[in-house]
């Protein structure tokens, strides 16, 4: 019978070698020409792959693999390099965020000081040096809505003061006379609702100028809003930030109560300007 091709080199291979008697005496088999078990023959092996050729062989996929370390690498090189950024340059960033807050003008003669409502003994006392240094002749004062349970004090003939009446307090107490004091009844619970009884009151009377009474953290807030309700290019809105207040643009980051009034207020400008997209 004549032996198949792979059979024929084989043998070919074994004849290099020696003859067939000596291959099946090889140490690796036993007498009958077996393996032996854990003993792998090379000239076996050389025969093994020309059995099954590279063409059988399994075949990778081709494509670019996402190569994990190198995504990883990059990602904490840039973290650090934004740590180091920040570390260096968080003092000037930081003031920066403090200093966008504050608007202030040059104060001029106006026909109203506004004193907005909010923080009291630090705005009655701006309030109060600009009626003595003649910027207007009169003073808004604005009521806050009233807290739950008032009414409940009342019931009960217990007087507590509301905030607007603590406001007027301190003003005359600096000298401001009842007659230069415009007190509303409107109650507000937000700078917008505020700021729509004071427009209502200023057309009423053609008034063309208002000074803005506030604190520096609120000011800039405080100017849009107004400017968005009165709504009139002729009318001249000036913007004066308390002297009086303890917010410094160039170190509020070391206050905790200040590090929370900036956050609320980036949150409060974030959401009037989404507010009024639409």
């Amino acid at each position: 019978m004549e032996a198949s091709g792979s059979n024929r080199r084989f043998v070919d291979r074994l004849g290099q070698r020696g003859s067939l008697w000596d291959a099946l005496n090889r140490p690796g088999r036993t007498k009958n020409g077996q393996a032996r078990a854990g003993y792998s023959d090379p000239d076996e092996d050389v025969w093994k792959e020309e059995r099954v050729g590279p063409e059988s062989q399994p075949v990778e996929p081709e494509g670019t693999t996402w190569r994990r370390p190198n995504v990883l690498k990059w990602v904490f090189f840039l973290v650090v390099i934004l740590y180091v950024a920040i570390s260096y340059y968080h003092a000037p960033i930081l003031k920066r965020v403090g200093r966008f807050l504050i608007v202030e003008h040059t104060p001029q003669k106006s026909e109203l000081i506004v004193c907005l409502a909010g923080s009291n003994v630090d705005r009655a006392l701006a309030a109060a040096d600009a009626y003595k240094q003649g910027l207007a002749p009169k003073v808004f004062v604005s009521r806050e809505k009233v807290p739950d349970g008032y009414e409940f004090l009342q019931q009960r003939g217990v007087s507590y003061p509301e905030s607007r009446d603590l406001l007027v307090m301190a003003l005359k107490a600096q000298g401001v006379p009842e007659s230069a004091l415009v007190i509303s009844d409107v109650p507000v619970k937000n700078t917008q609702e505020e700021a729509v009884v004071v427009t209502a009151f200023i057309k009423e009377n053609h008034y063309r100028s208002v000074i803005l009474i506030t604190s520096p953290i609120h000011s800039r807030r405080a100017w849009l809003t107004f400017k968005r309700v009165i709504d009139n290019k002729e009318t001249k809105i000036f913007v004066l930030p308390t002297s009086h207040s303890g917010f410094n643009p160039e170190n509020w980051w070391a206050n905790r109560q200040y590090v929370g009034d900036v956050m609320l207020e980036y949150e409060k400008l974030t959401y009037d300007t989404l507010k009024n997209l639409w």
